[in-house]
């Protein structure tokens, strides 16, 4: 369940306390007690914390994780972001794993920044590409390209929306931490770039055949591709290689499939007290209105339609 966060305050005290759980390093050089403001929020997922603040003061800021990978945008028009000797492009993120990198800024900031557990973002990178002894490292403070790093920022705007309606959904709470993860690792040098681009595996028709068995027996559950990848011990991409060559479709079209089947069947024997909402959540969809438009693209009626008829 996402642990959320908000704060909304004019005492400094207050962003002593929440700065020293994540960026101890940081401290208030001034303050001006008629202009000073400090906006948090903050959502904790498994494996991955996301942060939005915005932070009127004179501030110094030093960042160099140990047990965290930490990719970072601060927006300011009065100050600057370095790491080293090197001066960073302030519009664009950076991100570090031990590197320091300084913050700097006089009058005010907008910080963005995904903080991912480093063991967590290890195993899931080592699922995605398939290589079991691969080390987690970044290779580089700044993106790859000014085009990567926007795009960094889009997804992150895209993420913090999204968080909102994670709620209890499990399933959502994976493929968010996966989407933050997948972005970052691909917008900066990395060493998961360099395991991604090795060929992937394929797959022969018995691990297909079990694939598709898993996913059946296990559709009701809030399991995501990875962890079909996992039951079939084989990469994420090569899964996806192998039902796009054996079933011309992908794993998670599939999973939606089997699941939206599950519903339907659910739908038509349903006990009258039960709505399609339950139904909807039962089998994975935390978005009604989402599966809504999905039921209907398949069966040709909505889901209501199918509970009051049947």
């Amino acid at each position: 369940m996402a642990d959320v966060i908000r704060v909304d305050s004019r005492d400094a005290a207050d962003v002593e306390q929440i700065w020293r759980q994540y960026v101890p390093s940081a401290r208030l050089e001034r303050i001006d007690p008629q202009r000073f403001a400090f906006h948090w929020l903050s959502v904790r997922l498994s494996g991955m914390t996301m942060v939005r603040y915005t932070l009127t003061a004179r501030v110094h800021a030093a960042v160099q994780p140990e047990d965290q990978l930490f990719a970072c945008r601060v927006a300011t028009t009065d100050g600057w972001v370095r790491s080293g000797r090197s001066d960073l492009d302030v519009p664009l993120p950076w991100a570090t794993d031990s590197t320091q990198v300084e913050a700097h800024w006089a009058v005010t900031a907008d910080v963005s920044a995904f903080i991912f557990d480093r063991a967590h973002a290890q195993e899931l990178a080592r699922t995605i590409t398939g290589d079991e002894l691969l080390t987690l490292r970044l290779t580089g403070v700044s993106p790859r390209t000014a085009t990567a790093g926007r795009h960094w920022n889009r997804s992150f705007e895209y993420l913090l929306n999204a968080v909102g309606h994670v709620d209890d959904d499990q399933l959502l709470e994976a493929s968010l931490m996966r989407h933050a993860l997948v972005t970052t690792l691909s917008t900066f040098h990395s060493t998961f770039l360099d395991a991604a681009a090795k060929d992937p595996h394929t797959a022969g028709a018995s691990t297909m055949r079990r694939a598709v068995t898993y996913i059946d027996e296990h559709a009701h559950l809030a399991i995501t591709v990875d962890d079909v990848a996992r039951a079939v011990h084989m990469s994420s991409r090569g899964l996806q290689y192998a039902f796009r060559r054996g079933l011309d479709t992908t794993p998670a079209a599939y999973l939606r499939r089997v699941r939206l089947d599950g519903a339907h069947r659910d739908l038509q024997n349903s006990k009258p007290d039960v709505t399609v909402g339950e139904i909807a959540r039962r089998w994975g969809f935390g978005n009604t209105s989402r599966f809504g438009d999905l039921y209907r693209q398949t069966y040709g009626r909505s889901p209501r339609e199918t509970l009051e008829r049947d």
